[in-house]
């Protein structure tokens, strides 16, 4: 892969994977349109790395918390003893769904839903749940029930949330969207659903990442495809960063109407590249 192309695909990386829009039906679309023969290969999943790395960055601070909290209660034999290890606790409850799904159901979601017909109609599915939960926050504002913030987030709402995040298994879901649309339903303020959101991302892409990048070690570490990988997972690092921060400062003050919009322009830009043979 040139290098030039492993940068562009970097950068939509760090872009889609924070805002809800779908990292990975951008980079198939955009891989099949650099005419890439498998665009649904290991480097499309390993890629997302660089912004794990981001999300590690930015949220230093909270994750160290997190994980002090963790080992102390392990070793203590204690369970959420504080409310570090109780935020740590609720990421690993929340984990579980996309592990266990994306363990047994791996062959057939890529089989399934890794093309660009898929792809459209998940688009144009959670757009609409995305509309709904803005409804939803909005009608609940008007009954008077002020959103709940990180601090309220419950063992139910990990589930809920975790079971969304599943859903992101499906290009064109976004696993950021899925979430924060859950959060939405569940009665959190936007900011609070996006920080538990890119804190629930870290395990499922950490490990998501590392078995692939274990499974497809040949051909990631060729000779040829080593520079490229590098400089696609430094890219999304980098732009992953700054979209996590910009995300953060826009749902403190907007909805995520824009982002439903654009889910459903690019549906129908889908439909028409399948349309005009463009895409296959």
């Amino acid at each position: 892969m040139p290098i030039w192309e492993a940068a562009l695909l970097g950068i939509i990386q760090g872009l889609t994977e924070f805002l809800p829009i779908s990292s990975t039906a951008h980079l198939l679309v955009a891989r099949q349109l650099l005419g890439h023969k498998k665009p649904e290969d290991a480097f499309t999943v390993v890629i997302q790395l660089g912004t794990l790395a981001a999300v590690f960055v930015y949220f230093r601070t909270d994750i160290v918390r997190m994980w002090k909290g963790l080992v102390a209660d392990i070793r203590a034999r204690r369970f959420a003893s504080t409310r570090d290890s109780r935020l740590g606790w609720l990421i690993v409850f929340g984990t579980v769904p996309v592990v266990l799904i994306g363990f047994f159901c791996k062959t057939w979601l890529k089989e399934t839903f890794f093309n660009p017909t898929s792809i459209a109609v998940v688009a144009i599915v959670f757009a609409l749940l995305m509309a709904w939960s803005e409804w939803w926050a909005r009608r609940r504002t008007r009954r008077g029930l002020l959103p709940r913030e990180e601090s309220e987030i419950g063992w139910r709402d990990a589930l809920w949330i975790g079971l969304f995040q599943a859903l992101a298994l499906m290009p064109g879901g976004s696993r950021s969207g899925t979430t924060i649309t859950a959060g939405l339903f569940a009665g959190l303020a936007r900011p609070a659903a996006a920080r538990f959101s890119f804190l629930l991302s870290l395990p499922a892409i950490l490990g998501a990442g590392a078995k692939e990048m274990y499974d497809e070690r040949a051909s990631l570490f060729a000779s040829d495809q080593v520079v490229s990988l590098a400089v696609g997972l430094l890219v999304s690092a980098v732009v992953g960063y700054l979209a996590i921060a910009c995300l953060l400062n826009f749902l403190k003050r907007y909805s995520m109407a824009v982002f439903v919009v654009y889910r459903l322009v690019l549906a129908a830009a889908i439909f028409a590249m399948l349309a005009a043979g463009v895409l296959k």
